[in-house]
């Protein structure tokens, strides 16, 4: 292999000699390389983006040229080159951000443009905004607080995370066979303070990205430095509070470390105290090594314990049994806990090439009590079930990427393997009373699930024409050892998936970008359910296009429509009271997304996002083909301000009318809800404070169509909207120190 792309640069020595490649680097504060920077050549109206490393070449240079380099965050630097026969180092200078200065670029992935934007301008404060930052995502919390997030996209009820992929600086988030549903992802170790990016992608066209990639993904990267260390401290309203502590340890040229912590304890509106409590510790050190070459390693521990309220039926509200905010089991709840270490290494070969490793490392517990049906199956002692397990996650994943030009031909290859290891002890269901007595046990076994990958993606550029093929092989393994069978009982399923993917980008010019997007991606089934199917469905495909344009029509204003289309090979329902995802068939969702960020003043900013989803099943009968509980209309915007250290944003969020169930005959009715935030930060001190539900609507946050019988009925079951209340007008104020 060596050998080859010696013979291949010794050929192309004298098309690089034609095309007067200038080489150079893009560097922040304390010589930190700037990722992704704009640069042009004013005068030849030539374009490239720095990679990883700041490093950047660009053809087609000459003595005199002028040079522009533009990032979100940093001045526009504009060089005029004196030489181009020595590498450039450019320093680029921090800052107030400013939306001319965005470009519509090079990039396949440039709806990561509205997410940078909204992530400047509004800071993630809280576990609840961090996966509102990405546009036409909303989630809904069930179970007070501990429990991971329901999430919307697209047309999906993505249950915890059956299929959107997340990740923290390269380590997976969805459990797959999780004792409550498959690809469960529970974000909550995430210190938000401590992100600094959101690499976010919808639909199936990304290599890199593999199971539960279907809607979409999220990667979420955390700060390599801190500026200062921070003391934060909250109080609001349902006895609410938190402590936010970050400390800069080294930041230097040549190591950064800091830790940070988070305490947060609250007991909610309900009238039985959710008793919640999340302590997290994370802490982070980088240091630069001999060579060009980087290592970072980031150790974290998360632990939360809460009791909840659960959902509940409107009828026992119109009885007057309990309130919007009453529980018919009030002992629903659980605790959970997760420590993570992992290492991530880069080295940059030459200029051209560099390659980035890392490998983590997953203790997990988690433990929960629900009770969706009441007295339903048991009519003297309760529904209640439990789901736990224990898991080891283990893994690790290596990119190889190159960047050349090919004659004319800006090229980029990028080579990837990786490989994921789940290890479950005591994965559980049992039926339980008061969370104290278990009746029976329903599941209890060990998961052993492997997945296997690799990845081969390249990108061409034919002038304006960005020509992006890539394919992807996995290779998925799951073993269950079932411990309730009164023999021996070892069970396996294995399948390979190959899944190729095709972009088509047109850069008109710096404002305009067309983009054809397609390609397979999958998500897994969970391995217990697989096995008792013969193996049969182990990972279905999604088959995705999406058909749009980026478009700056004035310096100020960016936008961004999709028109797309993605079909899946089978639907996953997550079913209650067995606590297990199931399958039920083939489905098709169509769509229209759209985002549009506005500058109004310097100081002043606007964003909307609205999307439309059509969303059937495909083997459901006749009348009976609705998905349930799939968002068809979705809203999302607001504006913000940031002046003479005020800052401040008003922010609307609208969930539509949906189908409850198959046939559109029980309705999961719609939301608007307005939240309100203010802050004023003067040398070092910073004052905050925000407002959720500002006009204190009446709203259902999580709803389900649910059978259940409450105390005293006689039916055997009525189906109707079970719920879980949203939050009332919630007060919190806070102050903060850095230093």
């Amino acid at each position: 292999m060596k050998s080859a792309i010696t013979l291949l640069s010794l050929f192309m020595v004298p098309i690089f000699a034609l095309t007067q490649v200038l080489e150079g680097k893009i560097l922040g504060e304390k010589e930190s390389p700037i990722v992704g920077a704009y640069i042009i050549n004013i005068t030849t109206q030539e374009h490239t983006h720095s990679n990883d490393g700041g490093a950047f070449w660009l053809k087609n240079c000459a003595k005199g040229d002028t040079l522009q380099v533009i990032h979100l965050g940093y001045k526009t630097h504009t060089e005029i080159l004196s030489a181009t026969d020595l590498p450039l180092t450019i320093e680029m200078e921090e800052s107030v951000f400013q939306l001319d200065e965005v470009v519509v670029g090079r990039s396949d992935r440039s709806l990561n443009l509205l997410s940078g934007i909204d992530l400047t301008l509004n800071p993630v404060n809280s576990s609840q905004e961090i996966l509102r930052k990405v546009p036409g995502l909303f989630i809904g919390q069930h179970a007070g607080g501990g429990k991971a997030e329901q999430i919307f996209l697209r047309g999906f009820d993505i249950d915890h995370g059956t299929d959107i992929s997340l990740k923290v600086d390269g380590m997976p988030v969805n459990m797959v066979s999780h004792a409550h549903g498959q690809g469960y992802a529970d974000l909550h170790f995430l210190i938000p303070e401590t992100i600094d990016k959101i690499d976010f992608g919808k639909g199936t066209y990304h290599a890199d990205q593999g199971n539960f990639a279907t809607a979409g993904y999220v990667n979420f990267k955390t700060k390599d430095r801190l500026d200062n260390s921070l003391f934060k401290l909250d109080i609001g309203q349902f006895n609410t509070s938190r402590a936010l502590g970050m400390f800069n340890i080294l930041n230097n040229n040549k190591q950064k470390a800091y830790i940070a912590s988070e305490y947060l304890v609250t007991d909610g509106p309900f009238e039985s105290p959710q008793n919640f409590n999340r302590l997290n510790l994370m802490g982070k050190f980088q240091t630069q090594l001999p060579n060009d070459a980087k290592l970072s390693v980031i150790a974290s521990h998360f632990q939360s314990q809460w009791d909840a309220s659960g959902q509940i039926p409107f009828r026992a509200i119109n009885a007057g049994l309990i309130t919007r905010f009453g529980a018919i089991d009030d002992t629903e709840g659980g605790q959970t806990s997760r420590t993570n270490l992992a290492l991530n290494f880069q080295k940059i070969l030459d200029e051209k090439t560099f390659i980035k490793s890392n490998i983590y490392y997953s203790m997990y517990d988690f433990e929960l009590y629900s009770n969706f049906t009441f007295f339903l199956r048991d009519p003297e002692n309760g529904d209640q079930i439990r789901q736990r397990e224990q898991r080891q996650l283990f893994g690790f994943e290596s990119t190889w990427n190159h960047s050349n030009y090919l004659g004319n031909i800006a090229t980029s290859f990028q080579a990837g393997i990786g490989m994921r290891v789940d290890l479950v002890e005591d994965n559980e269901l049992s039926y339980t009373i008061n969370r104290i007595t278990t009746q029976e046990r329903i599941q209890l076994g060990e998961v052993q699930e492997s997945n296997t990958y690799g990845f081969l993606n390249a990108e061409f550029e034919f002038g304006k024409l960005l020509v992006n093929p890539s394919v992807r092989l996995d290779y998925l393994n799951g073993n269950y050892k079932d411990a309730l069978s009164p023999t021996y009982s070892s069970m396996s399923v294995a399948q390979v998936l190959a899944s190729p993917k095709l972009n088509l980008i047109y850069n008109l010019n710096r404002n305009l970008q067309y983009f054809i997007k397609t390609g397979y991606g999958f998500h897994s089934n969970d391995t217990r359910v697989v096995l008792g199917q013969s193996g049969r469905n182990f990972l279905p495909r999604a088959l995705g296009v999406d058909l749009g344009a980026t478009w700056k029509p004035t310096p100020r204003l960016i936008t961004e429509l999709a028109l797309w289309n993605l079909d899946l090979e089978q639907e996953f329902v997550y079913v209650g009271d067995e606590g297990i995802v199931e399958p039920s068939g083939r489905t098709k969702r169509s769509g229209l997304d759209l985002g549009i960020r506005y500058q109004m003043k310097n100081w002043l900013f606007a964003d909307v996002d609205w999307t439309y989803t059509y969303a059937r099943s495909i083997e459901g009968p006749e009348g009976a083909q609705y998905i349930p509980l799939a968002p068809i209309h979705t809203l999302s915007g607001g504006i913000s301000m940031q002046k003479d250290g005020f800052s401040g944003s008003m922010k609307i969020r609208h969930l539509a009318n949906r189908p409850a169930n198959e046939d559109y005959s029980i309705v999961a009715e719609g939301y608007t809800i307005v939240d309100l935030n203010l802050g004023y930060k003067y040398r070092q001190l910073s004052w905050h404070m925000s407002i959720e539900n500002l006009f204190n609507s009446d709203w259902e946050e999580t709803q389900f169509a649910t059978q259940s019988r409450l105390p005293g009925e006689e039916r055997e079951g009525i189906e109707e909207i079970h719920f879980t209340p949203g939050t009332p007008f919630f007060f919190k104020t806070g102050i903060s120190y850095e230093f």
